[in-house]
């Protein structure tokens, strides 16, 4: 017997960043929208904990105990007084270390393949306090769709997504360490007065409305300037995609995946051949939103 869930990744559509806290962290306001870019992730009866991986940029991910997945199933599996011996494999479509939540994701559908797997019956606030413990981003990949997430990210509030928005995704070489980005956020910051985060009433109507227009004009990121400073060529990529006829770019969280807001399917296919064509990425991906959180198939 073995268990597949299906998990999205994601992208923040608004990322307010406040001052590092006492304990290192970030409070935030962190508007999270799924997007149709999946990882699978099956778990399997073994003698041990056992993960592998298959996918582009799958010798990246790590395939020890620091990978998301094999803590979620630890963490469930001592919750409820077992072993995780379960072989884990992610198949991975959402790009590595680009800021989409591609660990995460994999973590959250862990843990809910194996509270399947296993049959241990985790109500879904377990599971989100399971996730939380894992990492801020980690609840958001297990309920999708569209909500904002305060705290570390991890306090999330659902928020009704009106229309579909289509996105291109700009990949690029190598990855941004999410530490590294914010330990930048702060040196940039330093002896300013960072504003406590808080939601953008405009954006988030834009979302309940549905209205592309208007989420391309409230779309904004804090970390995007952390992230143009450890990765300048991305301000390239950034406007080739604007060029291409993109209605709004950004950084995709931490980087250094870029993100394209697109009026809709056609011009999001248009948009990634030109930023293709222009040499700054190193892949280009359509893809809508919202999509669902990580599924049971």
């Amino acid at each position: 017997m073995s268990v597949t869930v299906r998990v999205p990744a994601k992208v923040n559509v608004q990322l307010a960043v406040g001052a590092a806290r006492p304990d290192g962290f970030h409070d935030l306001a962190n508007v999270f929208l799924a997007v149709g870019l999946y990882d699978e992730v099956t778990v399997t009866p073994a003698d041990e904990l056992r993960i592998t991986c298959s996918g582009p940029d799958a010798a990246k991910v790590p395939l020890d105990t620091t990978n998301l997945a094999a803590r979620a199933a630890t963490a469930l599996a001592e919750r409820h007084g077992i072993k995780p011996e379960v072989h884990i494999h992610i198949d991975k479509d959402i790009p590595v270390a680009g800021g989409m939540a591609g660990g995460s994701a994999d973590g959250a559908a862990a843990l809910l393949a194996c509270d399947t797997l296993w049959n241990t019956g985790t109500g879904q606030d377990e599971l989100l306090a399971i996730c939380a413990e894992l990492g801020s981003d980690v609840p958001f990949s297990l309920v999708g769709g569209a909500a904002l997430g305060v705290g570390r990210g991890e306090r999330l509030t659902p928020i009704e997504v009106g229309g579909t928005f289509h996105w291109v995704f700009a990949v690029a070489d190598g990855g941004l360490s999410t530490p590294a980005v914010y330990g930048e956020f702060d040196r940039l910051t330093a002896g300013t007065d960072v504003p406590a985060p808080a939601a953008s009433p405009a954006l988030l109507d834009a979302l309940r409305a549905g209205d592309t227009a208007a989420l391309a004009g409230a779309l904004s990121n804090d970390l995007q300037p952390a992230a143009l400073s450890l990765r300048p060529a991305l301000a390239d990529t950034l406007a080739a995609g604007t060029a291409a006829g993109a209605l709004a770019a950004l950084v995709s969280g931490s980087g250094p995946t870029t993100a394209f807001l697109a009026a809709d399917g056609e011009s999001a296919r248009k948009v990634a051949e030109s930023l293709l064509a222009s040499g700054t990425c190193r892949n280009a991906r359509t893809a809508v939103s919202p999509a669902p959180g990580a599924t049971v198939r």
